[in-house]
């Protein structure tokens, strides 16, 4: 017979029990867990996890809030009053289909059955709405047939992108309700009517998209020669009001201006009317680096017409040579992308330039693209006199606005605000209060951005020359008279 045991022995055991019991029923507890998961989805289905069929489509996650819509569209349909319910614990890789994470449960007990999980994602400028990360719902095929509806996000291996996952025991029908999810996706598209802008994130090189405020400019405030906005608009906004009449004689919707003309002179700004003008249309922004987006934002233009792709400084495209001397990609995917939309579709095509003259020779090449080009000169006096008062509006002004105006030849509209600005700091720095836009400030602060070292600055506000103000700057002081508003 053995030495009995001492009390040492025996607390030992105890504790080794009571850990072994503890871990069965945290094995038990993940076990069961595990097995609710699977049970959601094949009770549901009425099918073993063998037999469930997957139907995937992945989208580019800024469009991650139009695939929710686009579901929570379909749940409405269907009639659908479940709630969502997630994949929970360590050990899944972020890019594993929903399928292969409730596969995965049964001989990974840290994958369990728990919560959706949510985050936000933006539908205008100021508004946000909660978007499904990670889950699934249960819900039918269009003919009936039980469906899983999955939605996860993957942000990590590759560019960040969301799956939409339908599961069910039939591949038709998991195909049907992916379809008819897919129309509602397009149907409920948040970026209908908005005004957009493509973008790059600092990771993986994928493309953002981002809600720009609708600018507010009015006719008035955009300062071209007499008839030349009216040109635009009939060009622009003309074919689209008669664009089923158009159709119906046979003609094409599609339609391209180019505006070219010196730096400052008012490209960008006409176009801000424009997308004001256009209030329900559509408007795609690139600039600089975001062009090489443009396959995405033409198919984008197509699918949310009517809808207007704007791209600035297009003069950078055409002097891209990144691969070869010979070649130029950006250029040639810009004039490809123009083709690829169709005459069919109420799509404009609006580009500036500063450089008529380097995409001249392309856009001859393959005619049909512009269809109209205008040219945004200097202003002339009395363009130059109309943005004088434009700029000073709701200001006092006491100098003699047209002389002003017959003085600074050869300016633009950007250096004439920023004119306006230094008058309006110099008045103030005076004590005037409220500010007076005085003859002598326009004789000072003309001087002061005549003079040499101020060169560069009168460059990039697009007056290339200096400004001659010339005898004015006595006559501006002679001249002082009170003009209240200009």
């Amino acid at each position: 017979m053995g030495p009995a045991a001492n009390d040492e022995d025996l607390i030992g055991l105890a504790r080794s029990l009571r850990t072994l019991m503890e871990l069965a029923g945290r094995t038990i507890t993940a076990n069961a867990a595990a097995n609710e998961l699977a049970l959601r989805v094949t009770g549901h289905l009425g099918c073993p996890m063998s037999e469930v069929v997957p139907v995937t489509e992945q989208f580019p996650i800024w469009d991650h809030v139009n695939v929710q819509r686009g579901i929570d569209a379909y749940l409405a349909a269907q009639g659908s009053t479940g709630t969502w319910f997630g994949v929970s614990g360590a050990g899944r890789r972020p890019d594993e289909g929903l399928l292969s994470l409730i596969t995965m449960a049964d001989h990974t007990p840290s994958v369990r059955f728990g919560a959706a999980s949510y985050g936000t994602a933006p539908i205008g400028p100021d508004e946000n709405t909660e978007v499904v990360e990670l889950g699934q719902i249960a819900s039918a095929a269009p003919d009936g047939t039980p469906v899983i509806i999955a939605l996860h996000t993957v942000k990590q291996f590759g560019p960040p992108r969301c799956a939409l996952e339908v599961l069910a025991a039939d591949a038709a029908a998991a195909t049907a309700a992916r379809d008819e999810i897919g129309r509602l996706i397009r149907a409920h598209n948040v970026f209908r009517g908005q005004v957009l802008s493509f973008g790059a994130s600092e990771h993986h090189g994928n493309e953002l998209v981002s809600f720009l405020p609708r600018p507010a400019v009015s006719a008035q405030e955009v300062i071209l020669p007499d008839g030349l906005l009216e040109t635009i608009e009939q060009h622009i906004v003309g074919i689209g009001e008669w664009s089923a009449g158009l159709l119906g004689s046979g003609q094409h919707l599609k339609r391209g201006l180019l505006l070219h003309g010196p730096p400052g002179t008012g490209k960008t700004h006409t176009v801000r009317y424009l997308t004001g003008r256009l209030s329900s249309t559509t408007v795609i922004l690139l600039t600089g680096t975001s062009i090489r987006y443009i396959d995405t934002a033409a198919a984008l233009a197509r699918l949310l017409q009517p809808s207007m792709v704007v791209l600035e400084d297009v003069d950078l495209v055409g002097m891209d040579r990144d691969f070869s001397d010979g070649s130029n990609p950006l250029l040639f995917s810009l004039l490809e992308a123009m083709d690829g939309v169709g005459g069919d579709a109420d799509v404009t095509f609006v580009l500036t330039t500063n450089r008529a003259d380097i995409l001249e020779v392309a856009l001859a090449d393959r005619p049909g693209r512009i269809d109209l080009a205008i040219e945004v000169p200097r202003p002339d006096a009395a363009c130059r006199e109309r943005l004088l008062r434009l700029y000073a509006r709701d200001l006092t002004v006491d100098a003699d606005l047209a002389q002003v105006a017959a003085e600074t030849e050869g300016v633009t509209a950007s250096l004439i605000k920023e004119l306006i600005r230094r008058i309006v700091l110099a008045s103030l720095r005076a004590g005037d209060s409220p500010p007076v836009l005085r003859a002598s400030y326009f004789a000072d602060v003309l001087a002061e951005m005549n003079s040499e070292h101020h060169a560069l600055t009168r460059s990039l506000l697009g007056a290339g020359t200096a400004v001659n103000p010339g005898p004015a700057q006595g006559r501006f002081v002679r001249n002082q008279r009170s003009r209240p508003g200009g």
